[in-house]
């Protein structure tokens, strides 16, 4: 088990945005909503490239800002889905693309059952700041 994953201790990253800018500075924040149920399914980081190529393809590609290449979302774990519509903010720096998965999930991690999950599969207790899987 990858306690970070899968645990239930919050250990939030506060850096990442830091990191990000340190190793590639032209990429913007992009959320992936389900289009039926409206879920946000994770927050990834797109740059010029992989948004063109994302609506050009109706194919989600992203940046790996930990990998620092285009990536296909789920082209290793075949959790991959297609873009419905894509919306832009007020000012230009953010993206939320709807989209809706090929078959089910989307997350790499699984749930017990080996079923894909949405990547917010915990909820953060907000008493206790423990986490719980609402999707073990």
């Amino acid at each position: 088990m990858k306690e970070l994953e899968e645990g239930l201790k919050l250990a939030l990253d506060f850096s990442k945005i830091a990191k990000v800018a340190k190793v590639c500075s032209d990429v913007i924040p992009v959320a992936i909503q389900n289009a039926d149920s409206r879920e946000v399914i994770l927050v990834a980081y797109t740059n010029e490239m992989a948004m063109k190529k994302t609506l050009e393809s109706g194919t989600v590609v992203l940046w790996s800002t930990s990998r620092n290449e285009l990536w296909e979302k789920g082209k290793t774990s075949g959790e991959t889905y297609d873009l419905v519509e894509a919306f832009v903010n007020c000012e230009q720096n953010s993206l939320v693309y709807t989209v809706r998965p090929r078959r089910g999930g989307i997350c790499h991690t699984k749930n017990q059952k080996s079923q894909p999950r949405n990547c917010y599969y915990r909820k953060i207790n907000t008493k206790t700041l423990a986490l719980e899987n609402i999707d073990p």
